[in-house]
């Protein structure tokens, strides 16, 4: 069966996830100059299945403030983009997919 896919649709790339901060964020600049700050978040699947861990990545200033201000165990709301990175490592060339943030904001109240 061939699908006709209209050229005119925009794209659409929102990832909207809730969950735990595993780890400390860390911060750190990049050899371009850039300021980043990363996390990791995990996700519990629903019914008591296994968890799913997440990398972030904060560029903006607004969202490395926001996630310099979370820790290990907080529960956070994140609104982003998934985007695959690209490195080198000592076996070659990798990939690794992860959210940009574009929003995070600490969830009160919250227990898994």
């Amino acid at each position: 069966m061939t699908r006709i896919v209209d050229p005119t649709t925009p794209s659409v790339n929102t990832v909207e996830l809730s969950g735990r901060v595993s780890g400390e964020p860390e911060s750190r600049q990049l050899p371009s100059g850039d300021q980043i700050v990363t996390l990791r978040l995990v996700v519990t699947r629903p019914k008591g299945g296994p968890v799913d861990t997440i990398d972030l990545a904060c560029w903006s200033s607004t969202t490395r403030r926001s996630a310099e201000r979370v820790g290990d165990g907080d529960q956070v709301h994140v609104v982003g983009a998934l985007r695959r990175r690209f490195f080198r490592t000592p076996g070659g060339a990798a990939s690794r997919y992860e959210v940009e943030v574009t929003k995070l904001s600490r969830r009160r109240g919250v227990s898994e």
